[in-house]
């Protein structure tokens, strides 16, 4: 059996509210957190001042704790930083 390349396909607001509605409210909330956590970390660009590095590493840091919580609900959720959930 080969697996298939299954392409994205955005959900409409009713069921993602129906799937939302199922889920826990901290995992939710650690989900939204995640995806947050991991944009702000890719916003950042080598070379990298100070500053810059440490707004970098608290995003990471922020991703970590959601991951933690996501992992522990369902290791398919976790959120990784500049790509797709894997």
């Amino acid at each position: 059996m080969t697996a298939s390349n299954l392409v994205p396909v955005p959900i409409p607001d009713g069921v993602a509210a129906l799937i939302g509605s199922c889920m826990p409210l901290g995992v939710l909330q650690a989900e939204i957190d995640a995806e947050c956590a991991a944009r702000e970390a890719m916003r950042f660009r080598a070379p990298l001042c100070g500053e810059d590095q440490a707004d970098r590493e608290h995003a990471l840091a922020a991703l970590a704790r959601a991951n933690k919580i996501l992992a522990a609900y369902n290791p398919g959720l976790v959120v990784r930083p500049g790509g797709p959930r894997s």
